[in-house]
């Protein structure tokens, strides 16, 4: 898969052992992708207490090397993930991370750098636009090399609630959150389908004309809240959506997820980082793919830029520091 002969396709970095590391690290375990993988924390026995946890599954799964490490055996992994950063809080919004979490970033790039500058770098912690955007601008790198998890989740999550109102697979439906992974992102139903019928006329099949489904994104939107507050936080979903980045990198599947990544004149947008579907495969972003809106829309996606760029402007001052 790597473009780089110095790396190893079958070889994966976890950075932060978190909640959401540590649960990526075991979904990667399970999911046969890799043979080889590092844990890296700044706190290095929780990493090997991850690493050692989750090597004990490998006799009853797939042959895999698990182990904690540095910033040195990063080197020749063809990808990295980053989920080193602070929790979100109950009351919390992930943008209410963001000057913490940039600064982990201006710490944890540079090291990355010294040892490998031809990964994919696969960011999921939050604010993950905003945090993708400041990676492009710490790495320098190319910008198809640095993906963040965007709105992978929150497709899903999307998926589920229309699969349950319509009572069909959630598998079976085509639609997508766009926007920021957060408070600001929407649901782009004018586009959506299920089984390459449109949603509305389906609705109808389905004596679901009346469906809400403004009711359905605001609790796509919302339901990490309610997770965190049960539970402190939220992990599953979000390791199992880094799975499936992963599986299209690895595999070359030119799959379309809606990954973050920077905007050049979609939309009439520049300089900022969205989460929008893109062809995903062993480069990493191939092409983002914007898809036809309507008016309330793109209203709601002008929305989502002013949150974003707000907060964007602040950190371009942060990093410059």
């Amino acid at each position: 898969m790597a473009k780089c002969d110095c790396l190893d396709s079958r070889k994966v970095a976890v950075i932060g052992c978190g909640f959401v590391g540590a649960a990526t690290a075991f979904a990667l375990m399970q999911s046969g992708l890799f043979s080889e993988m590092v844990l890296i924390d700044v706190d290095h026995g929780k990493a090997q207490g991850e690493a050692l946890d989750i090597s004990h599954g490998i006799p009853v799964a797939s042959p895999m090397q698990v182990y904690a490490g540095d910033y040195k055996d990063v080197k020749d992994a063809a990808i990295i993930i980053i989920t080193a950063g602070v929790n979100q809080k109950p009351g919390e919004t992930r943008l209410d991370l963001v000057h913490n979490n940039v600064n982990i970033m201006k710490k944890v790039i540079p090291n990355i750098l010294k040892y490998n500058k031809n990964a994919i770098l696969l960011i999921v912690s939050n604010p993950v636009d905003i945090l993708t955007y400041a990676a492009l601008k710490i790495s320098g790198l190319p910008e198809n090399q640095v993906i963040g998890s965007g709105t992978v989740l929150d497709t899903s999550r999307l998926k589920i609630e229309l699969g349950e109102e319509l009572g069909v697979d959630s598998r079976s439906v085509q639609a997508f959150i766009l926007g920021e992974h957060g408070d600001s992102e929407f649901a782009a139903f004018s586009s959506a389908m299920v089984a390459g019928i449109p949603l509305e006329e389906f609705c109808r099949m389905r004596g679901k004309a009346d469906l809400d489904l403004h009711k359905i994104s605001e609790r796509v939107k919302h339901i990490a809240y309610d997770i965190i507050e049960k539970k402190q936080a939220t992990y599953y979903g979000i390791a199992m959506s880094v799975k499936r980045i992963c599986e299209a990198i690895v595999r070359d599947e030119k799959s379309i997820l809606p990954i973050s990544t920077m905007m050049h004149g979609e939309y009439g947008l520049s300089d900022v980082v969205l989460s929008m579907p893109a062809i995903v495969g062993e480069s990493g972003v191939e092409q983002v793919l914007p898809l036809h809106l309507n008016g309330e829309e793109v209203k709601k996606l002008q929305e989502t830029v002013t949150v974003l760029r707000s907060v964007q402007e602040k950190e371009l001052a942060f990093l410059s520091e």
